[in-house]
């Protein structure tokens, strides 16, 4: 396999593009898109953002630090962008975008009421790294749309279209491939799947 060689820079994708909303002690509220988000704790559960300090929230992070990550899907991928690219100094984006504010349960800060997850954050420690400052929070509390739960109480993300980034596109998921684990379960013949396994 022939390979091309590239600077050293962030080819980590794809990528969650979730939408994060802010706040200030004023009550002001923001919608930030971030695409550099991930999950680092599982017990505390505990998640990061990163977030250039040019942007608008960037002062509702450091000032109320807290944050709610609003998981995305097809039918929000409009305000997706549009949250990532204009400035909340400019436009209000809830009212631009006819977002609902939806209170949060043990943060300040609002949710978005059309998407399927809301992850309740209250920021512990604030790394400046170059770029961007990493706003590291433990996870207080979660809520999930009702309509994705089954009748055993399991979640099923995928039936809400979630969307993730790559390389500057938004890409909907494919087909599911498999569950955890499936490498090394066996098959009805007692024999374990091998790597080709479909």
């Amino acid at each position: 396999m022939s390979k091309v060689s590239f600077k050293a820079g962030n080819m980590l994708y794809p990528l969650p593009a979730v939408m994060v909303s802010t706040g200030d002690k004023s009550g002001n509220a923001n919608i930030i898109t971030v695409a550099w988000a991930g999950t680092i704790c599982t017990n505390p559960p505990m998640v990061s953002i990163s977030v250039r300090p040019t942007r608008y929230s960037h002062h509702m992070l450091t000032q109320t630090r807290e944050f709610v990550i609003n998981l995305t899907t097809e039918k929000l991928a409009y305000a997706t962008d549009f949250c990532g690219v204009k400035s909340g100094r400019d436009v209000d984006k809830w009212k631009e975008l006819g977002l609902t504010k939806a209170e949060a349960r043990e943060v300040s800060v609002p949710c978005i009421a059309e998407s399927p997850v809301n992850i309740e954050c209250r920021v512990e420690r604030i790394e400046q790294l170059g770029s961007h400052d990493m706003f590291i929070a433990r996870v207080v509390s979660v809520q999930a749309d009702e309509a994705y739960m089954d009748e055993r109480g399991g979640f099923h993300l995928e039936q809400a279209e979630p969307i993730v980034y790559s390389h500057g596109d938004y890409f909907s998921l494919g087909s599911r491939l498999g569950k955890f684990g499936y490498s090394v379960q066996k098959g009805l013949d007692g024999r374990k799947k091998n790597s080709y396994h479909k």
